[in-house]
């Protein structure tokens, strides 16, 4: 009797494996099926709606800040800051300290104002002289200062050669806090108090473009709340409540903005030892800024 070749055999046995793995497989889909596990059509879940905030022209503030170190042997150095987070723009004035201006009937000065009646009274007659509402101001000291300074991040500026203790030749140089702190306390100036000034905005503006946007937002919280809790160094009316309105439209403004800051050199004339605003700057300046566009 002549032996079956191995794969005559192998191939039944294969074919016998096969068809019982249809049998059993496709008994389970249709079990499966009619239980309802398999074969319906999952439902896709809705999205979890995303929550918008965009910035609207009622994030418009203005702040006056007001330097205060008696231990610089220099006068108060004063800042009007106008930001509109809409627009991605935040404009520095710096105001010269002997800037007068006839307040109640009465010839008045910025800094003699802010040396009778403290920070409201400085307020007050910025308000005067811009013919502006001021929301907001921010007292600081040397240790206030030079932590925002560091938090910005210091800034690369060209420090006139005339500036003392500086290794100064007209180009660009990086200045650390102390060194920030030092220039615009400067009381040495050839052109007085509104050289001060200028440079005082100039710096502080090429510091906020200078600075990475995007890191401070991420911080933006904590290093608010390091800034108002330092009690000794600040004096100031800002909120928790208005940090909590404005931060979303500010931190958007910094993380999408691209050279948000300018400064202005605020134009007027010398009277001795006063100062005298141009109101064609004034008026400009609040044409620029403050022509509310609500859409």
């Amino acid at each position: 009797m002549a032996k079956k070749k191995a794969g005559s055999i192998a191939v039944p046995y294969l074919i016998t494996i096969f068809i019982g793995i249809l049998v059993v497989g496709g008994g389970t889909f249709f079990l499966l099926n009619y239980l309802g596990i398999i074969g319906k059509e999952k439902e896709l879940s809705e999205p979890t709606p995303r929550q918008v905030v965009t910035s609207t022209y009622e994030d418009n503030h203005t702040i006056l800040f007001i330097l205060d170190e008696p231990e610089q042997k220099c006068k108060h150095t004063f800042m009007l800051m106008r930001s509109i987070p809409k627009d991605k723009k935040v404009a520095f004035v710096g105001i010269p300290s002997n800037t007068i201006a006839i307040i109640d009937e009465k010839q008045a000065s910025l800094d003699g104002s802010y040396e009778n009646g403290g920070c409201a009274e400085a307020v007050r007659f910025t308000e005067s002289v811009f013919g502006i509402t001021i929301d907001r101001y921010l007292k600081l000291d040397s240790a206030s200062f030079t932590k925002i300074c560091d938090i910005l991040g210091g800034v690369t500026y060209p420090v006139p050669e005339e500036v003392v203790g500086f290794d100064a030749d007209g180009t660009g140089q990086y200045l650390n806090a102390e060194q920030i702190d030092r220039l615009i306390t400067y009381a040495m100036f050839s052109g007085g108090e509104i050289q001060r000034a200028y440079t005082a905005g100039s710096v502080i503006s090429d510091m906020v473009n200078q600075a990475d946007g995007v890191r401070i937002a991420d911080s933006f919280d904590s290093n608010f709340n390091t800034i108002i809790n330092m009690t000794k160094s600040t004096d100031t009316n800002i909120t928790a409540v208005d940090y909590k309105k404005h931060k979303v439209a500010i931190k958007n403004m910094l993380e999408r903005g691209n050279s948000i800051a300018s400064f202005f050199i605020m134009d007027g004339e010398n009277a001795e030892e006063d100062f005298i605003p141009n109101s064609a700057f004034i008026n400009d300046f609040k044409d620029r800024f403050y022509k509310e566009r609500y859409e």
